[in-house]
């Protein structure tokens, strides 16, 4: 294998190893699926490189990114490194403040947007900017220049070969600084190096059982950190990587592309079990009946043979009867799935093995490249509960207090600008202190429990965490998003957003008429009938973190409309400031 000391290095195999392959990667137009071949890949980020050093662009130049999941993602992102420009890549859906504070913080030079509407977002703010030269898009628009320009910008170039300009970027450069979308406050910027992504993807690799001959499915936002580290992993390993334009699209691009590999959050797994579940409940009553007995069965899945052959021989009738066609809504030729971001329910984990679409859950953080951990499909590498043993050369420890300590070579260089930031997480002995809580078990696999700054004391001195009751709760089908309040109040209390879809079909079972959303969750009988919800749930949560008290809403929650991150986690903060009054009028009742 070539040595990968810089990121960029990755393009070397494609130059050799990979150098005839003709769907390096690919991406819809009009429906239609289209590709890169890897000898494409080499031409568009070499000239890319050379148009930008025709701009005067240079090392540690600063050039904003704020473009969906594309081909294009890599020419740009590659030709900026080999010339030792830093990379900042930014969602398209933050807030016009923290816009303003990042392009003010690195002093961008130029950005790339997807499209006019995204430049519509940001053309008054860099305007007030005078270190920002140019706005470039990769979509065809009237409003700025496109980014192929600078292909031809490229085509002129006659200065010093870019393999000078490599030969200056060592491996503990900077390659990017990733702002994280923060669920509080101001977002801060990681600098991450070549060698933390490199030590991260080049491990992660061998565990992950993918060759040339695969396909990976990418729509996670390549901003983050996690979907863009597995984007150099499927390289290193030369597996095709589909991009998808539309979160929206994702079942139907499955089916098109039958990927053997994706990444994703839990929240989507949710909803594709939901849109299952749905399904199940509209089968007539003799396949209704087979269906959630399959998912009974599904439900008592053990990795070990401890159930018995009784057991399996229940499980392969299910499997051929039920799960066959969960299958094929995953593509029909998936290895695995890879999960991140949050705790993935227990059960929903069991379901999905059992039906055969094995899903690996890993644990990390921007600052950490983003892998710590990950469960694996090898002997004694999988415990369900967990997040996997510790990938090679990370350490932990866990403080007096339960909260995850890391060290490796995949931590991060700092917080750009804010050395009094970084000396508050990575201690005077080089540990970086997570904010999660945790343990490792006698087997070596570690288990998150809860954000340490998200657990709260109720009036009477007890603990809560919340997102532990949290993640229990959303195995409910009634439930889309839960968050868990009651910080110094007497008991824990919730605020639901129903899944009104399920809950529309519940309420035509049972001849429930309904004008509105707003009615359905005023209806006496859906009141009650989320209470014995609850009383359910809580059978498994401790008595002090049982939720007495709860609210339904018909509020759609999104990262658009500020409830969620864009990698769909609850911001705690802006909930609990829009849902003051909500909050106080539960616990008056």
């Amino acid at each position: 294998m070539i040595p990968i000391t810089r990121i960029f290095d990755l393009l070397d195999l494609y130059r050799t190893k990979y150098s005839d392959k003709q769907n390096a990667f690919g991406f819809k137009s009009k429906n239609v699926w289209n590709t890169y071949s890897a000898k494409e890949y080499l031409e568009y980020t070499d000239r890319f490189s050379k148009g930008l050093l025709q701009l005067g662009v240079r090392k540690g130049d600063m050039i904003a990114t704020i473009i969906g999941n594309c081909p294009e993602w890599n020419f740009i992102d590659m030709g900026l490194m080999q010339i030792g420009a830093i990379q900042i890549p930014i969602y398209p859906n933050i807030s016009k403040p923290n816009y303003n504070y990042i392009f003010k913080e690195t002093q961008v030079k130029y950005i790339f947007v997807q499209n006019n509407e995204i430049y519509d977002r940001i053309k008054l703010i860099a305007k007030e900017f005078p270190s920002i030269q140019e706005v470039y898009s990769i979509e065809k628009t009237f409003a700025v220049k496109n980014w192929r320009e600078i292909l031809t910008l490229g085509d002129q170039y006659e200065g010093e070969s870019l393999n000078c300009y490599k030969a200056g970027i060592k491996p503990d450069d900077i390659a990017s600084i990733i702002y994280t979308s923060g669920t509080t406050g101001k977002p801060k910027g990681v600098m991450l190096s070549h060698t933390n992504f490199i030590s991260n993807f080049t491990t992660c690799s061998a565990i992950a059982d993918l060759n040339p001959n695969d396909k990976a499915l990418s729509f996670l936002p390549l901003c983050h950190v996690y979907e863009r580290m597995l984007n150099y992993l499927y390289q290193y390993l030369g597996v095709s990587i589909y991009y998808s334009d539309n979160i929206q699209n994702i079942p139907n691009d499955i089916k098109e592309i039958q990927p053997q590999v994706f990444c994703t959050v839990p929240r989507v797994l949710e909803k594709f079990y939901a849109k299952i579940y749905q399904s199940g409940l509209n089968l007539p009553l003799i396949k209704k009946t087979l269906f959630f007995r399959a998912i009974g069965i599904a439900e008592q899945f053990e990795l070990a043979p401890k159930n018995g052959l009784w057991y399996y021989a229940r499980l392969n009738l299910a499997k051929i009867i039920v799960f066959r066609q969960w299958q094929k809504v995953f593509g029909g030729r998936l290895k695995l799935i890879v999960s991140g971001g949050a705790n993935l329910q227990t059960h929903l984990s069991k379901i999905f093995w059992a039906a055969g679409i094995n899903i690996l859950e890993g644990y990390g953080l921007t600052e950490t490249s983003p892998v710590i951990s990950v469960q694996t499909l090898k002997k004694k590498g999988f415990k369900f509960g967990t997040v996997g043993k510790l990938i090679k050369d990370v350490s932990i420890k866990i403080a007096a207090d339960g909260e995850i300590l890391c060290k490796g070579p995949n931590l991060m260089m700092g917080y750009f600008n804010h050395p009094s930031l970084t000396s508050q997480v990575i201690d005077e002995e080089g540990w970086f202190h997570t904010g999660d809580i945790g343990m490792i078990d006698n087997d070596g696999f570690l288990k998150i429990t809860d954000r340490k700054k998200e657990i709260f004391k109720t009036s009477g001195g007890k603990y809560v965490a919340p997102q532990a009751i949290e993640s229990n709760f959303k195995s409910s089908p009634f439930i889309e998003y839960i968050i868990v309040v009651g910080e110094n109040r007497k008991c824990p209390a919730a605020i639901i957003v129903p899944n009104f879809n399920y809950l529309q079909s519940w309420c035509a079972i049972k001849k429930i008429s309904f004008s509105t959303i707003d009615a359905i969750i005023k209806n006496p009988i859906i009141l009650e009938r989320f209470e014995k919800e609850i009383i359910h749930l809580n059978k498994e949560i401790d008595k002090v973190e049982q939720v007495k008290k709860f609210a339904l809403i018909s509020d759609e929650w999104s990262a658009e409309s500020g409830e969620l991150s864009p990698t769909l986690k609850l911001r705690r903060t802006f909930i609990s400031g829009k849902y003051r009054d909500l909050i106080n009028s539960i616990y008056k009742d």
